[in-house]
């Protein structure tokens, strides 16, 4: 796709995440929000989740064609290691390999920072979000039946896991501000890029 990259997330790319995600909350159950976030609490996501791991987008020009992040899957230390995984594309950008290209190059800073494993959360039915998540390697591993009420039903929730890395005895994870100046790093960002289609 010419001239679309995938870079780390600024401020500035705020409206366009939104613009993705505010109907998603709005039209689906796809996420379990009610309420679209404002602009300024999106802000804070953005800055809280970054300062842990990383949160790309990847934009033609200031276009945002879709973003991913890792979120921490559960706070407490035995945890650290684990991230939840998630990916938004526009509609109009689905099927060009943005979902892809962005899990992509997200998992190959994640395994750079030391984190071992990936977990998706998904609800149930979204094919579209399954066969994307098992085309990367993600393996299901539980269902839990009616875990949220939206849109007057019930919702379940299915979860996959991807392992990112061998277990061993591991190091704590190396925080993205350690890793900017590392051409490793630009490198992992920047892996998914090929994967992009017009």
């Amino acid at each position: 796709m010419a001239d679309t990259l995938i870079r780390p997330a600024r401020e500035g790319d705020v409206d366009g995440m939104l613009a993705i995600y505010t109907p998603i909350v709005s039209e689906t159950a796809i996420s379990f929000e009610e309420t679209p976030p404002d602009a300024e609490e999106f802000r804070r996501r953005v800055r809280a989740i970054g300062e842990g791991s990383p949160w790309l987008v990847c934009a033609t020009g200031e276009r945002i064609l879709g973003y991913a992040y890792a979120s921490p899957f559960h706070t407490r230390a035995a945890y650290q290691w684990t991230v939840e995984a998630t990916v938004y594309v526009a509609a109009d950008a689905r099927r060009r390999g943005v979902g892809r290209a962005l899990y992509t190059s997200l998992f190959e800073c994640l395994k750079l920072q030391g984190r071992r494993t990936a977990v998706a959360v998904i609800a149930l039915p979204n094919a579209g979000s399954v066969a994307l998540h098992e085309a990367m390697g993600f393996a299901p591993v539980g269902v839990l039946p009616r875990a949220g009420y939206k849109h007057g039903a019930w919702q379940d929730v299915g979860y996959w896991s991807l392992a990112l890395s061998d277990a061993g005895h591991p190091s704590a994870p190396i925080m993205p501000d350690a890793l900017a100046g590392d051409t490793r790093w630009s490198r992992a960002i920047r892996t998914g890029e090929p994967l992009l289609r017009p």
